[in-house]
């Protein structure tokens, strides 16, 4: 199927154009209709991959568009963009059906900007072309700064602006990076591209790296997002409709891990073992803060934010432990985070439908009035905090397990964010959920009605099915994450922080960057035990497939 990689990205920029046309009472069925088929042609993306094979990317379409500047229509799944689309397609349908009580006025609008939205997004993930993933990572701004400026909370416009003056400034020097990327290609190959591909066979300069990748990780880190460059995010969550949150922290805040992954990490390899153990020590302190901050919030929404910006600190800890269990755990936690969190929201979301409050002392023993929301809520909140036998539990353990191995120091400091993560949790669980029912409003409260069911009844289940069978998730992440282990393993012994020599590169000041070979050998993508490559990244397709 040539085209269903087409289909699944521009069927939800097309739909959002016949909704935006259609008349006002007819936008939400419409909508739903569309994030369901979008959803469907997904599955066909699972059906039709093949986690056995040893192609880099899969489904590959590619056009040119501006021959002049070497852009192309370029685009492919791996196991990782596989399955981070599947996240964006379930999670989708899910905030339109919450968006039917939600959402008070202007249907139209903010269904068509939600598709618009999930389009962006896919994009970004099957992107195999920097200018076209530019371009996508762009237009996912845009409809997010509108959800949040148009339906959000009192201080909506406030945190409008500042997501998009953040997300921007990080943006622009990104796109100043990849110019000079473009710019250094046509002075070593004579030719313009913007094909990852062949960007990821250049033989970069070790000083051009350093700040080429200073540029992209901060348009990244902003994104994910990191301490200290997360202050957006609290402001963004707390005034967000439900399903701005929802999308928010299930599916946005991991474009900036994917964009690390995908693109900073592979392109810029030396620079990345040398910015490696900043970032490391960035992401443990956001892992504790993080975990501190949520543990004194008072508004249950803005907990469950500062409870993202730790999680996300899990994730880059194991992606830049550089290790096949580090960093396969850490994608198997951006899919477990997307789903748990985003039931968080979901649920804090039906409770604020129903008193208008987000604060905690505003509730207290709703055990009694809405039995079946307590226990969705209960095993939600298992979930977040890593319970074996959930979502949460797979991720961390493998994550603190890669990261043990070069890291044991940091490593040890971020463990106590599980013990934070489970203190707040489960304090903001029982403070919300036991005790005397002492508030008359809550008295009254209904129980989760068959709609609400619909839509958390998919998360809940997956939450069970990842915990207890993750290995056909991680049968194609795999592959990839072993060729993205093998780019730095090859230019090093041992730890991809430890020169050859055994001294530790951010030590001792006279060990000198190892330099990139000479393009070469191929081995096979994710293929154990394939020699060593000594030329273009293995998970990546060659030029003119």
């Amino acid at each position: 199927m040539p085209s269903l990689l087409s289909l699944v990205t521009f069927l939800p920029i097309v739909g959002a154009v016949v909704v935006a046309a259609l008349p006002e009472r007819a936008a939400k069925t419409s909508a739903l209709a569309v994030a369901v088929l979008t959803f469907v042609a997904s599955i066909l993306l699972w059906v039709e991959f093949d986690p056995a094979s040893l192609e880099a990317f899969q489904l590959v379409e590619k056009m040119d568009w501006i021959p002049a500047f070497g852009v192309s229509y370029h685009v492919g799944i791996d196991g990782v963009s596989l399955l981070l689309i599947l996240l964006t397609t379930l999670l989708t349908p899910i905030i339109v059906l919450a968006g039917f009580s939600g959402v008070a006025s202007r249907h139209r609008a903010y269904f068509a900007l939600m598709l618009v939205l999930e389009g962006a997004m896919i994009g970004t993930f099957v992107a195999l072309d920097t200018f076209l993933f530019y371009l996508f990572w762009e237009l996912v701004l845009l409809p997010m700064y509108f959800l949040i400026g148009v339906w959000g909370g009192e201080r909506r416009l406030y945190a409008a602006v500042k997501l998009f003056l953040y997300t921007v400034a990080g943006s622009l020097l990104m796109l100043v990076a990849l110019i000079g990327l473009y710019a250094l290609h046509f002075e070593l190959e004579g030719t313009w591209t913007t094909d990852l591909s062949r960007l990821l066979a250049l033989d970069i300069p070790y000083d051009t790296q350093m700040w080429m990748f200073a540029c992209f990780a901060l348009a990244f880190a902003i994104k994910v997002p990191m301490f200290p460059l997360h202050t957006w995010l609290p402001d963004a969550h707390v005034e967000a409709p439900t399903g701005g949150s929802v999308v928010l922290a299930g599916v946005m805040l991991k474009m900036g891990t994917y964009g690390f992954y995908r693109f900073a990490m592979p392109l810029f390899p030396e620079a990345t073992m040398a910015f490696g153990p900043f970032l490391i020590a960035l992401s443990v302190i956001g892992i504790v803060y993080g975990a501190l901050v949520a543990m004194v919030q008072d508004d249950v929404k803005k907990l469950v934010a500062y409870s993202s910006v730790s999680h996300l600190g899990f994730v880059m800890l194991g992606l830049f432990a550089l290790n096949q269990q580090g960093v396969a755990g850490s994608i198997y936690q951006m899919l477990g985070h997307g789903v748990s969190t985003g039931a968080l929201f979901l649920l804090v979301g039906v409770l604020y439908e129903r008193r208008h409050t987000r604060n905690i002392a505003d509730y207290g023993g709703l055990t009694k009035v809405v039995p079946l929301f307590a226990v969705t809520f209960m095993i939600v909140t298992l979930s977040s905090i890593g319970l074996p036998g959930t979502n949460g539990f797979v991720g961390e353990f493998m994550i603190l397990l890669g990261a043990f191995e070069y890291a044991p120091v940091p490593t040890a400091i971020a463990t106590t964010g599980v013990i934070f993560g489970a203190t707040y949790m489960l304090w903001m669980f029982q403070r919300v959920m036991f005790g005397p029912l002492t508030n008359h409003a809550n008295q009254t409260l209904t129980d989760l009605n068959a709609r609400e069911i619909g839509y958390l009844a998919p998360l809940v289940i997956l939450i069970f099915v990842m915990g207890v069978f993750p290995q056909p998730f991680l049968d194609r992440i795999n592959p990839s994450v072993n060729a993205f282990v093998a780019r730095f393993e090859d230019r090093f012994d041992g730890s991809p922080y430890v020169a050859a020599g055994g001294v530790p590169a951010w030590i001792d000041a006279h060990v000198a960057p190892p330099a990139l070979p000479a393009p070469g050998h191929e081995a096979a993508p994710g293929h154990e035990g394939a020699p060593a490559h000594d030329g273009a990244p293995t998970h990546l397709p060659t030029h003119g497939e």
